[in-house]
């Protein structure tokens, strides 16, 4: 699957490859236009990605860096934020320190 079908919401998104601008999705009668499901994580131990919120969309570029956009339709990715951790295809945590961002490798 190419990468433009991921950004385009027509497959599932490697949370290792997710990085640059963001849109965070609430309404799940749009999961079929996201990249993944995601769940927000209370604790980093459980998160399969830690993500770092950048302000500028050019320094989002590794994984794990985010640039969270409010237009859609300029998002790298469309991600849908659910609140059941059974509908997420996997687990973010927020970090506050840039360099503790990145994927937890299984």
């Amino acid at each position: 699957m190419a990468p433009a079908d991921l950004r385009q919401g027509r497959g599932y998104a490697d949370p290792c490859k997710l990085y640059g601008a963001v849109y965070l999705e609430r309404d799940p009668r749009r999961r079929g236009f996201c990249s993944a499901t995601v769940y927000v994580e209370q604790q980093e131990a459980f998160a399969n990605l830690v993500v770092y919120q950048e302000a500028n969309k050019l320094f989002a570029d590794k994984p794990g860096l985010w640039y969270i956009t409010d237009a859609r339709d300029f998002a790298d990715y469309s991600v849908l934020v659910t609140d059941n951790r059974s509908f997420a295809d996997f687990g973010i945590f927020y970090t506050k320190v840039r360099s503790f961002a990145g994927c937890r490798k299984d």
